[in-house]
């Protein structure tokens, strides 16, 4: 598993979900990974095509890749310390406290998105007319299946995140 850092005032459940939601993306990200460097997946040489993978598509299914993987593994800054202070690497803020509602507010926002995108891919997947292998069509739904957790997970690890901060931040004069 995982190992996060987490602060002293994280139950164990926060910390799971936070890790739960970090690695949601994983299973997906690998199989896009994998089209983009020409591992057949089982799917009709028509969907690579229309993917233009491998080839220029390719940059579109890693950049998606790496852009969604660093969007999950925000959710740790919700356990750790990054996400109450700003990490000494971001000029002008490092050091000071991470306002609480802008921690809070961005997370559920991505909670609510995705949420919705899991819920989304759920009912396109299920009248999807995916052209492949029956493995392979599997095999998609295997990768793309713990996304519909990221959204869930992120929304309890930011409610916990919002309810530490808030009993310990200072209340304004």
């Amino acid at each position: 598993m995982l190992r996060v850092k987490v602060l002293p005032d994280v139950p164990r459940w926060a910390r799971i979900a936070a890790v739960g939601a970090a690695l949601s993306n994983v299973p997906s990200a690998l199989w896009r990974i994998s089209i983009a460097v020409g591992i057949p997946v089982g799917l009709a040489q028509s969907e690579y095509d229309a993917m233009d993978a491998p080839g220029w598509g390719s940059f579109t299914l890693i950049a998606l890749s790496v852009i969604s993987e660093f969007f999950a593994f925000l959710a740790l800054g919700l356990v750790q310390s990054w996400g109450e202070t700003w990490p000494h690497w971001i000029p002008y803020l490092h050091g000071r406290r991470v306002p609480v509602m802008l921690g809070s507010g961005v997370a559920g926002l991505g909670a609510l998105a995705t949420t919705v995108f899991g819920a989304l891919f759920v009912h396109t997947s299920l009248n999807a007319d995916m052209e492949g292998t029956t493995w392979g069509i599997w095999l998609l739904n295997i990768a793309y299946s713990p996304l519909i957790l990221w959204g869930p997970l992120l929304g309890a690890v930011t409610v916990h995140y919002y309810r530490r901060r808030i009993a310990v931040s200072p209340v304004p004069a």
